[in-house]
């Protein structure tokens, strides 16, 4: 079975890394979608697409999952959100079962008539993207623990906490 696990990935850190080993002890394939793609230098999405792209396969890589997990590109609808689902299935190779944590993408997928499962959160008031931002927003280093260490890579080789720091004091969020 090939299952879809959909988010956003700002940044791709070890609460996403646990999940997708969470699904790949229920799968034999998986495809992560990145949702949003889009949408880059905003304070909620300040990474690119193909950032994350080589965060999450980098990640994968390291741990030698990499060659069960296929990666694709998700756009948003802009609001428009009963036709999303169809744009998930023309983004991605053919899946059965869809994972997410967020309300809305399980409640499309569903609707649309996929089954839908919420992952297991993992130390959830350390482990989200908000927390690993902020953190970078105020040059706290301690955001390094929070990801896997091919991410910190991508992240210092792209200047990313220098660039979240911009983007937090561009919209008067630090």
């Amino acid at each position: 079975m090939r299952a879809l696990f959909i988010g956003r990935f700002q940044p791709f850190h070890l609460g996403h890394l646990g999940a997708v080993k969470w699904i790949l002890e229920r799968v034999e394939e998986l495809v992560i979608g990145i949702g949003s793609a889009q949408y880059a230098y905003m304070p909620k999405n300040p990474f690119t697409a193909g950032e994350r792209l080589l965060m999450i396969h980098r990640s994968l890589k390291a741990e030698g999952l990499a060659h069960r997990v296929m990666t694709t590109l998700i756009p948003d609808t802009d609001s428009v959100h009963a036709l999303w689902p169809a744009y998930v299935e023309m983004y991605s190779p053919p899946f059965s079962k869809v994972y997410s944590n967020d309300p809305l993408t399980l409640m499309l997928m569903r609707d649309y008539g996929y089954e839908a499962e919420e992952v297991p959160l993992i130390d959830r008031s350390r482990l989200s993207g908000t927390y690993v931002r902020s953190l970078m927003a105020k040059g706290d280093e301690s955001w390094r623990e929070l990801v896997p260490k091919p991410v910190a890579e991508v992240i210092d080789a792209i200047d990313g906490e220098k660039r979240v720091q911009r983007i937090y004091q561009l919209h008067g969020l630090v």
